[in-house]
Formats: C-alpha cells, sequence, structure tokens
C-alpha cells in the first residue's frame, strides 16, 4: 500500500521533469576562434628576483677560521675590559685588527722605501759603484760611508787626475776620523784638523798633504804625471800610516 502510495505521489514529479528536458545538438556548441598569443618568459627572467626582498628563507652565514678567531680574541679582551656586551667586545676587535694592519703597511712601506734608498746609495758610494759623474757636496756630507778606494781607482783610469786627488784628500780625512784622530765636520777647515792631530810625524805628514792638495785642487794649471805620481805616493803613504796607528 506504502508503494502504491509513493508512485502515485511521484507520477506528476516525473512527467514534469520529461516535459522540462532539454535536448543540446552539435550544432549548439560555440567555438571559440579567437588567436590565442603565448608569451615567453625571458632566459634571464630568473635574475629580477633575486633581490633581498624576495628571499624567503634565511640561511646564517657559516663561521670561517677568522671569524672565530675574532670572536675568540673578543672573548678575551672581553675578560680583561668587561664590555657591555659582546657586539661591543667585536667591535673593539675589529677597529684594533685594522689599526695593526694599518700599522703593518706603514712599516712594509718604511721597509720598502729604505731598502730603496740604501741601494741608491749603494749606486753612487757603494763599493759597486759605477758611476762616474758624483756630486762633490753629497760625497763631504756622507764621507763616512764613501768608498774612496773605489773612487780613486775609477778616476785613474779615467784620467781624472786632478779629481783623484781631492778623492785621497777626503780619504785621509775618511781615516783619521775613522781612528779618532780628528772629528769630523763639514765646517772645518784643515787649519782645524791640522790642530786636532797629536801625533806631530802625522801632523806633518797632513801639513804637506793640504799643500799638495790646496795646490793641485785650486790650481788652473795641468797636471803633469810627474807631479801627480809624487803627490799619489805622499797621500798612499799617509793612508798606510794611519792604517797602522
Amino acid at each position: 500500500m506504502f508503494w502504491l502510495s509513493f508512485a502515485l505521489v511521484s507520477m506528476p514529479f516525473y512527467a514534469a521533469s520529461e516535459k522540462t528536458k532539454i535536448h543540446f545538438s552539435e550544432k549548439d556548441i560555440k567555438i571559440d576562434t579567437s588567436t590565442i598569443v603565448i608569451h615567453k618568459l625571458p632566459v634571464d627572467f630568473k635574475k629580477k628576483y633575486t633581490d633581498k626582498e624576495f628571499v624567503y628563507e634565511f640561511k646564517s652565514a657559516q663561521k670561517n677560521a677568522w671569524d672565530r678567531f675574532k670572536e675568540w680574541l673578543a672573548s678575551v679582551f672581553n675578560n680583561i675590559f668587561n664590555f657591555t656586551d659582546s657586539k661591543a667586545s667585536i667591535h673593539f676587535v675589529e677597529v684594533m685588527l685594522k689599526i695593526i694592519a694599518f700599522l703593518i703597511v706603514i712599516f712594509v712601506i718604511y721597509l720598502i722605501t729604505k731598502s730603496i734608498l740604501n741601494k741608491e746609495g749603494q749606486w753612487i758610494f757603494g763599493k759597486n759603484s759605477d758611476k762616474k759623474i758624483i756630486d762633490y757636496s753629497d760625497i763631504e756630507k756622507n764621507i763616512h760611508i764613501v768608498d774612496f778606494k773605489k773612487l780613486v781607482q775609477t778616476t785613474i783610469q779615467n784620467g781624472e787626475n786632478r779629481l783623484c786627488i781631492r778623492y785621497y784628500y777626503l780619504w785621509v780625512l775618511k781615516s783619521m776620523a775613522t781612528k779618532n784622530i780628528i772629528e769630523w765636520d763639514i765646517e772645518k777647515t784643515n787649519s782645524d784638523y791640522l790642530y786636532e792631530i797629536n801625533n806631530q810625524e802625522l801632523k806633518n805628514s797632513f801639513s804637506y798633504l793640504s799643500y799638495l792638495y790646496n795646490y793641485i785642487w785650486y790650481g788652473e794649471f795641468d797636471l803633469d804625471e810627474a807631479t801627480f805620481e809624487k803627490a799619489k805616493f805622499a797621500f798612499e803613504k799617509t793612508l798606510k800610516h794611519i792604517g797602522n796607528e
């Protein structure tokens, strides 16, 4: 009985749905004929998104040996000076290391400059000097480092006998200053040096050499070979005498 009643009630609804059913055919389907434009991404498009604004995963920087060394120094100085926090001690270490690096650079520059100057000094005054033209005033100012033996040999080879006698005379002054017989001063005269010499034999020799030097160096005449050899012998004899003092 129940099923009969249910069938009678459902029949109107089913009949209505059959009447309202819509049938579609293939002609009713609309086809999209519009042109499709394909947009390709540039090859390097990822470079536009490498800024920190597009980084969503942050990785902590790995500490290297240098960072660990700075942290160790910071902890040492923190124990000594009791900084307020670790950042202050790290900052102190970084400033200190920069100052040390700056001082090292300055020191290296100083050593390089000193080495260059010393090398140039040897070119002018040293034993390896092959330089012919030398400023006389520079020689007198640096009499203790001048290699007069080399200069004398060079001037003799070049036939510069008058200049050779000058070098011989300065060589004698250097030798006496080295032996503390005189006190070298560029402002002193030959008479001043003569007064300082206590050994009478050396004083007489130096007086004669001073005469030869003034006569040959300041004299306006050609120095003949005989006079040069005589003066050369006198200077070398005195130099030998000073060496035995």
